[in-house]
């Protein structure tokens, strides 16, 4: 999970987004003291802005950056002072991660879409791809359900054509790699990576 912190760019704030809203006119906030809680007309908590956040956690660094354990900690500790009673039960576990492409298959309504089963450590993920140079037998980055890409696109369960997916392969390009090729096609991986392991992005 990545939370967002843009000092120059929005100020002294550190985003927690959770989910998108549905309707930007149907939400609410609540604040106590320095933290503000978005939440949905059905009372889901989008997510939390943690104002004068330099005041009250150690920051090193900008940009998306890794919710830790530790950080975690601190927000959970911050949010206690304030009379915040929310569990913080978040996914810690990556969200970029290398897979295998264990089956391809044609998918029944689109001929440039395949449905892959993909092998990302703990578990086999179904997800639909365009991609042309996709193939059984290769070593893939997975961005999971939900993981935020570098353009800031939020991965979500969704169905393409009819058909469930789970998760994105993906290009150099879309992980924002420097001199990703201008082909369209998914980047393989060789074989020093190990299936499950973290994808830095």
């Amino acid at each position: 999970m990545d939370v967002f912190y843009n000092p120059n760019g929005i100020g002294d704030v550190l985003i927690i987004p959770l989910k998108d809203a549905e309707d930007r006119y149907e939400i609410t906030h609540e604040t106590f003291g320095p933290v503000t809680k978005i939440v949905n007309h059905d009372n889901t908590v989008l997510g939390y802005n943690i104002f004068q956040a330099s005041k009250h956690i150690d920051l090193q660094n900008t940009g998306k950056i890794q919710l830790t354990p530790e950080l975690l900690n601190t927000i959970k500790q911050l949010f206690e002072s304030h009379g915040i009673q929310d569990k913080l039960d978040f996914d810690l576990s990556p969200k970029f991660v290398v897979g295998y492409v264990v089956e391809k298959g044609p998918h029944e309504n689109a001929d440039k879409l395949s449905v892959c089963q993909v092998d990302v450590g703990n578990e086999v993920l179904q997800i639909v791809c365009g991609a042309p140079n996709v193939d059984k037998g290769q070593k893939v980055v997975v961005a999971k359900v939900g993981a935020t890409m570098p353009s800031g696109l939020r991965i979500k369960p969704s169905e393409l054509r009819g058909v469930p997916s789970n998760g994105m392969l993906c290009s150099q390009k879309e992980l924002g790699m420097p001199n990703a090729p201008k082909e369209k096609g998914i980047y393989v991986l060789d074989d020093s990576y190990s299936v499950g392991e973290a994808f830095p992005v």
